[in-house]
Parts: C-alpha cells; structure tokens; sequence
C-alpha cells in the first residue's frame, strides 16, 4: 500500500468492519456521510455523547469549498453532538457532501494539534503559549534587525474568515513587508488577473443557482462532481429541466462528464487553442453575436485576427480534438442562449494560464453571453474563503479591496486604519519596498534558495510562517523541503500540524501552534458568488487551541504595534471583536463594495435564509426582503444606503440601486496609441447605447469623480457630512483638489450614494476588452509547456522570454529549450496531470484525518491508461514510481483506466506524510498522524510558472512510470 490507516493490520491490509469498530463509527454514520442528498444527517452515535441538558442549535458554514453549504450545529451543554445541513439554505438546500456531512468530525478530531510544540533535537516537545510567543517573536525581531522586515514571509489562508484574512494582511502592513500570500495565488491567480483586467473585476458573475436558468453548459478543466459536489444539483437540473446541453471539456474522463451530453478531450495546456478552434467555427458562421459586440465589447477584431489561424487543421494538430467536434460544440452554444462557462484549476495552472482565462471570457463576450442571467463566467472557487481572502488582499500584490501597492493606496487604508502614513512607511525599509510587490507563495522557496544578488530585496527569506497553508499543494516538493531546512525559523499556525511538520529534516527552531477551526469562532465567510454569510460560534476552542485572530493580537502586542493596529476595535481577553472588524473593513473597500454588509445585515440574512428565492436568490416579503442572499459584492454604499447586492455582475436589465451593473471604466476613455486605428467611435473603450436601467447617462462615461458630479450638476446632493468627508480626503475645500477624489477613497459614500440616485455605476459604464496590452500576450496565445511532448509544437508555439518577476528571476525559455535539447520527452514520455478526489480536499491534512473520509479513499495513486499499462507491464494495484524531469520521484499504487487516454496520467494533490518513498509517521506529534498517508503528487511537478502572477504549473508536464 502507497498509504496506510494507523491501525492497519501487518501486511497494510485492512477491513471495513475492523476500521469501523477501531475508529467509533457505526456503519450508518459512513453510509450518511458517502451520499449526496437525502434524508435528514444523523448525528453518529457511536462517536458523541448523550446529551444532557437543553440541546441547542447553531448556523455555520461548512469549511470545504466554496459553495458555502450551512451546516446546523446541534450543541448540548457546549458540545457539539450532531448536525444537519442547513434546509433552508438557498445554496446547498438541505445537502451536503461527503466531506460537509462529516464536518463535526473536523471540529472534534482527535488529530488535532492539542497544545503549542517546539521542535528541540528533533523532538516535539510541549511548551507553553507564553513561552511560543516569546521565543518567535524573540527570533522574528533578530531576523528583522539583520535583514529587514521582508526576510519574515507571512502565508496566510483562504480558511480565515473575511475579518481574519483583513487583520492578516493589516498585520502584514504594520510589520512592514509586502511578503505575504495565501492559497489563491496557486489556484485561481490568472483568473483574477485575466478576468479583472478583461472587464473589471476578477470574480464569479453570477452563481450557482442562477445556473438553473441556463440553456447551456460549458465546463472546462472543471470537475464539481469531485470538487464541489452540492453544487451539481443546481446543473444537473437545469440540464434536465431546460434540456441545457452539458458540455465537458477535460483531459481526463471525470465524474463530470459522466453526465455530459458532449465530452469533449483534449491535450492537457492547450486550452487557448480549443478556445479558438471553437470560435473559429461561432466567426466562420457568423454566429457571433454583433449587437452585443458593438455596444459592449473593444478589441474583438484583433481577436478574429488571430482565430484565424486556429483552423480545424490546426487545432487537431495541438489538441487532439476533431474539427467536426468543435463544430458542433460551437453550434450548440451559439443555438442555446444564455449558456454558462465555467472553469477551475484546469484551466489556471498554467505558464500561460492568463491567456486561458482571458479566452474563456472572449468566448463569452463573442456570444453576448455575460451580463444575463443563465450567462456568465461562473469560476468555481476552492477553498470555503479564498474569494475573500483574495478580496482582502492575502496578497503579495495588493492591499484589501485591491487597491494594489501605490501611494494612494497606502493612504487611503492608512485613513481607514487612523494611522498615520508615515508610520507606516517607518514599518518598510523604505518607500520602494513599501510599493513593491512581494514574493509570491508559489516561489517563497526560492527566496530562501536563490542567490541573494539575485533577490530584488535586502536579504533572502529566512523566517517562514505557515498560518493555515499545506505545502504539499504546491510543486517542486524536493526544492521546498530544501528551503525549509536552509530557514533560520520555521512556524505552523493550523489545527493540524500539516505536511510542514514532517516533510524537512530540522532538529530545532520549529514551532507549531494550535489554531481553533472556524467552527470555533464567528464572522463572515464568502461563497464563490460573491455573497458573504455569517457563521455563529459552535463551542469554545478545544484543548489550547486559540482563535487566529487572537494569535495575530498576541503577535502584534509582542511586536509592539497593537495599540496602533486595535485603536478602532475592541479587544477583551487578547480577542479582537469580530463585529468591530467587519465594520472597520465597511469603512474601507470601496472598489468592489464591501460596504454594505454589516453584521447585522448579514445575521438577518441566515437568520431568515427561508425567504430567499432559490433561483434569483432574491428574498421575497420578510425583513430581508428585495435583498439578494448574503448581499453579494458590489454591495453599494453604507449599510444605511440598503443596497441589495449584486447577483449578475454586468447585468444592464436593472437599475444599479436594485443589483444591475455594466463593464467598468478602469482602462481609460481611449485605446492606447500602439492599438489605436485613428478612429474615435474604434478606440472609444467607454460603451455605447448601453446602459444599466434607469440611467440618466443614456451611454458610457467614465468612473465617479467630485469633479464629475458637480459638472453634471449633482454635487448639491451630497449631504454637509458627506462634502465634509471628500473635503478631508481632498486636503481642502478647492474645488480642484476636491475634484479628484473618486468613488473609491471617499470614505463617506457619498459619491456612491448619489451616482446611484441618477441611475449610474460609481465605476462607470465601459466596453470589455479583450486586448490587455499590459500583458505578455495582449491577444491570447497558444504557447506550449516548458515540458511540452512534441518539439515541433515548441518551434510553432514557444513559451515566454526568461524574466524578473516579482523580486526573482523566473525562467521560460531556458527551461523549455534545454527539455528539448535533452530530448526530455522520449525519457518521459507521458504527461502527467493532478486534480481533486471527493472525499478530500485541498492538501488534505483535515480530511485525512478524519476517520469518515480516510475509510472512503485510503491509497494515494496515479491512473494509467490500459495501453500504456500494458506497455509498461503494469497491472493495476502494483505499486509504481512516478517521475518527472527534474528527478522528483513518488512511489504509488497504479489505477488502470480509461479515464485517462493513452499517454496521459494523472494523481490527486491531496496527500502527504510519505516523501519520495519514505513513510513519514514517526515524524509527527504523538497523536496527530493523518489516519491516511500519501505521497504528495507535487513532488514530481516540475517548474513552471505564470507570466503574470506566478501560478504554478501543475496541470501538464512530463513523467515516466515504472514498476517498483
């Protein structure tokens, strides 16, 4: 066996009954957690208590992915003893998955880590929280004296809450380093890039339920019957109700595409070829749609231009995929209006992932399917919070609410935060490194390896502070565990103790620290439509766990900036308000509205999710009602002002005061020279006759200035406190310094307030544009991978230039070049892929530990297609080693299927605790062993990365398979 339950028998063999009866669970409970809708969870009566006393309830929100399921906690005397998913919830309506169904268990497990450890000698030993926070501060602030703030690397997590993930990156702000990231940087970083710098704003446009009014599907390298399982309830019944073809395009032959009408497979990192092979077909045959275009969208010609090239020929050439079948998948889209794309990992982890997803929106923007209902991009995101930890700047590029890094940036959030700009700027060595960005989590490893002359910072990372991150989620496992070694200070803030505790070989300097789960705290949490719902408080932190946020007040008292980071929130008993924290960051993300939701708002909503309608999400009568469920961003102006969020991003048909919105103004009024053709009504980006209902702006304009308003007239609006607050910001009460305070820094939201009131988007009304020329490729291209199969295609369709990238050197072309000087690919001959399992997720510490799900999946393997099994004289179940060109090796069981086609593999990416053959148990904590262990795929995923954000990619390279 590559992976083994704890308690297994010798030989590895274990069997159901013994695992059941070992782990406490009756056979129900398994039964309960394994099915995807039915009857009512029953608690598992084996494992819980009797209770006594008044049974109460609680409202959570499951801590999987990003559906957001509600999870109804049934407490009794402080402990929780049972569940039921959340019936009245809009979004997972009375289901839950495997992995939702046995959340409690997450909560209670006994593999949690108990108390704070030090590693001493190679030993765990148990230390106080006290002597935890002095000893790392301690070791911190000499890193700091020595090197500087930015040789301390902050990772934080997607499973903070929205007020943990913002005080996470305030913390960063008052330590004085742009070091900082969290899991979204290696899942979904192109698409918020590609996205947002397409027509706006980086995020989900519609939602899950809105695909019930879809009357076509399109899924590419996305796969929600593993990943997000409750979510296939809203398609498969649209698929059934309105005959809505479901079309799958994948490498592999998922759960997905069982149900898929078309299924379509493709070469894994060809993603931008299929798109043009597809839209060759919609131009050819005139099925784009030209209205929409016209009014909408800049840039579309320069697109035609070079799907001109991506002829049926062509395109089977790169993909694999026949001409008579993208034909007939463009055919179906352009016939079954509004349709729906949707993507995920498959399509971002890529060196040219911002090419893919740029496409993908082009796709959409060619048949005017984005701004409807039924329409949309609708990008499913992982983790239960990595929409608003992205949304709250866990980023190394960018503070809350995406203002990024300028000047302006800093003083806005310097006024939001009552602290003076200057102290700020004292925290940073000095203003360069104040507005430069970071090291992105995908290469925080190199900032420990790479040469120091090398390294745009004063020092190379020498501290490590992993707060909620699994390291074997990510590639180059051999060169990570290097730099773990190499670091000065190593920290594990988690309820588990994660891959990070065993995978490097340290005797001293490492810590790991008790994290409660979120079940454990409250505050909000956002879905991947945007919409934010409020968790209560199940029971009170287990064993010595602590609340993050306490964890970081203890941090910042130490460092001594805690006064100046909590002034505005109250602190009892070293616990941050989690009320006060929400209310801080309404005060200040202006850019994409999260300024409306209070708390009160958002405890009305679960309070009362029973009068939301389950298609439009819009609450019907009660004290929520005209409301769109948990007010989804942009949620306009101040709790006061009663916005009713947005459900469909772009949508013109409603006004903006009741959740319409059109493309926003954020590349200028004029197409750059270098793309410009010399004709105005051509290089106008601002939109034309079209408008968002009610408009008194009958066409584009530009974003929401003082200077604005007051030329049309307006300014009179404003209320004396309002003018005062843009007075305050301005400097004075010039008129021409007043003029250039916009929508986005005005603290009072009165620009908002009264843009809305005539009918107009504070961000303005523009065209999409489907040219970025700030990117690499302005127009999309195909580019093979660094690990391409075939040296011809790298001749027709080489990668980037080699490049410095944020603070490093990161490389294209060499590694590219050398693969096929070595003739790489006829050593490793097939392409190897990765993707999710249901029953686990993310890195899998959590899920893995929880006896539910490890009884349901317990080897990690790599599925094999028959022919090359066969080649290789590999049957399946026989343990094998997988490895890729750069000598990264796992050794696994072999799954022979068809899912994969010939000369494709692929591994799931939730495993750890064995490293290149080594089973790794005896490394952890006493007691906090994963009951499954696994190697980790990305061991042998090789480099590769983004030419814009630094994604990881993990989806295509190469391997070779042998027996062992």
């Amino acid at each position: 066996m590559t992976a083994v339950l704890r308690d297994a028998v010798p030989g590895g063999a274990i069997d159901r009954r013994s695992f059941l009866r070992n782990s406490g669970l009756a056979v129900g409970g398994v039964a309960a957690a394994t099915s995807f809708v039915g009857g009512r969870v029953q608690r598992a009566h084996a494992a819980a208590p009797k209770a006594a006393g008044k049974l109460e309830t609680r409202k959570s929100v499951c801590t999987h992915c990003s559906v957001g399921c509600t999870v109804i906690a049934e407490v009794s005397n402080g402990v929780w003893i049972g569940q039921e998913p959340g019936w009245d919830s809009p979004f997972n309506l009375g289901s839950h998955c495997a992995k939702g169904a046995s959340v409690r268990e997450h909560a209670h497990g006994e593999r949690r880590l108990k108390y704070p450890m030090k590693m001493e000698g190679g030993k765990w030993k148990r230390i106080t929280w006290d002597q935890a926070i002095n000893e790392i501060g301690d070791q911190m602030m000499k890193v700091r004296e020595e090197s500087g703030p930015d040789s301390v690397y902050w990772l934080g997590s997607a499973k903070h809450s929205n007020e943990q993930a913002y005080l996470m990156r305030k913390f960063a702000a008052y330590w004085g380093t742009n070091n900082i990231d969290h899991q979204a940087r290696i899942c979904h970083s192109t698409t918020v890039a590609g996205v947002a710098n397409t027509w706006g704003y980086g995020a989900m446009t519609n939602s899950y339920n809105d695909m019930l009014n879809s009357k076509a599907m399109f899924f590419i390298g996305s796969n929600p019957a593993e990943a997000h399982p409750v979510s296939l309830q809203h398609i498969l019944k649209a698929k059934e109700q309105n005959n809505a073809p479901l079309i799958v395009c994948d490498p592999r032959f998922t759960r997905t595409a069982a149900h898929a009408t078309e299924y379509v497979r493709f070469r894994p990192g060809t993603d931008v070829a299929l798109i043009w092979g597809i839209l060759y077909h919609i131009f050819e045959n005139g099925w784009e749609d030209k209205e929409y275009i016209r009014k909408r969208v800049w840039g579309m010609d320069s697109v035609r231009e070079e799907v001109k090239k991506w002829t049926p020929e062509e395109t089977e050439k790169v993909t694999g995929v026949p001409g008579s079948q993208l034909h007939r998948v463009a055919r179906t889209l352009a016939t079954n209006k509004p349709g729906t794309l949707v993507w995920c990992m498959g399509g971002t982890q890529h060196t040219n992932g911002n090419d893919n997803t740029r496409a993908y929106c082009i796709l959409q923007l060619a048949l005017g399917n984005i701004g409807v209902e039924g329409g949309g991009a609708n990008i499913f995101r992982g983790h239960d919070n990595v929409q608003g930890a992205t949304d709250f700047g866990v980023l190394m590029d960018s503070l809350p609410g995406y203002y990024g890094l300028a000047t302006g940036s800093w003083k806005h959030w310097a006024r939001v935060w009552d602290t003076d700009y200057d102290y700020l700027l004292s925290r940073f060595k000095d203003k360069e490194m104040m507005e430069a960005k970071g090291i992105p989590v995908s290469r925080w490893f190199d900032g420990v390896l790479e040469d120091k002359a090398n390294i745009d910072q004063p020092d190379n990372v020498r501290a490590m502070v992993f707060w909620g991150h699994a390291p074997n989620s990510q590639t180059r496992g051999p060169d990570m565990k290097k730099a773990m070694e190499k670091l000065d200070l190593l920290v594990v803030i988690d309820p588990y103790p994660t891959a990070t505790a065993v995978m490097q070989d340290r005797t001293d300097n490492t810590y790991l620290l008790p994290a409660a789960t979120q079940f454990e705290t409250s505050g909000s949490v956002t879905a991947s439509n945007r919409s934010l719902q409020w968790r209560e408080k199940v029971f009170e932190p287990l064993f010595e766990a602590k609340v993050d946020h306490e964890i970081m007040y203890l941090f910042a008292k130490k460092f001594g900036f805690d006064k100046e980071m909590f002034k505005n929130i109250k602190v009892e008993k070293n616990e941050p308000s989690v009320e006060d924290t929400t209310l801080e960051f309404n005060k200040g993300m202006w850019t994409i509205g999260y300024t409306g939701q209070s708390p009160d708002r958002l405890k009305l909503h679960m309070a009362n999710q029973h009068t939301f309608d389950k298609r439009t999400l819009k609450a019907n009568g009660g004290p929520c009602d005209g409301d769109y469920y948990g007010l989804p961003w942009p949620c306009w102006g101040t709790a006061e002002l009663k916005h009713p969020g947005t459900p469909v991003l772009y949508d013109t048909s409603k006004p903006v005061a009741e959740g319409g919105l059109c493309f926003r103004a954020r590349f200028g009024v004029a197409a750059p020279e270098k793309w410009a053709k010399g004709n105005p009504d051509a290089d106008n980006l601002l939109a034309v006759e079209s408008y968002p209902e009610g408009s008194e702006i009958k066409d584009g304009y530009p974003e929401i200035t003082y200077a604005m308003i007051d030329k049309l007239g307006w300014a009179g609006d404003l209320t004396a406190e309002e003018r005062a607050a843009i007075e305050k910001v301005a400097g004075s009460s010039d008129p021409a310094a007043m003029g250039k305070v916009n929508w986005k820094v005005d603290m009072s939201g009165g620009l908002q307030r009264v843009a809305i009131k005539h009918g107009l988007a504070p961000f303005g009304n523009a065209k999409a544009r489907t040219v970025v020329w700030t990117f690499p490729d302005p127009v999309p291209l195909h580019r093979e991978p660094l690990y391409s199969p075939n040296p011809d295609l790298v001749a027709a369709y080489p990668t980037f230039t080699d490049r410095k990238l944020h603070r490093l050197p990161t490389l294209f072309e060499t590694v590219q070049k050398k693969a096929v000087e070595q003739k790489t690919y006829e050593n490793y001959p097939i392409i190897l892929t990765s993707g999710r399992l249901v029953e686990y997720e993310g890195g899998g510490e959590e899920t893995r530990s929880n006896p539910w799900l490890a009884e349901l999946q317990q080897n990690m393997f790599v599925e094999i297609n028959p022919k090359d099994a066969n080649n290789l004289g590999i049957k399946d179940g026989e343990t094998v080693w997988v490895e890729g060109p750069e000598k990264g090796k796992v050794k696994v069981m072999a799954l022979v299927t068809e899912r994969v086609g010939s000369g494709v593999a692929f591994m799931p990416f939730h495993f750890a605790g064995h490293f290149q053959g080594k089973d790794l148990r005896s490394k952890y904590p006493e007691g906090a062993d994963p009951y499954v262990l696994g190697e980790a795929s990305n061991t042998a995923q090789t480099y590769g990365y983004d030419a814009v954000t630094q994604m990881q990619e993990s989806k295509t390279t190469l391997c070779k398979i042998w027996r062992a």
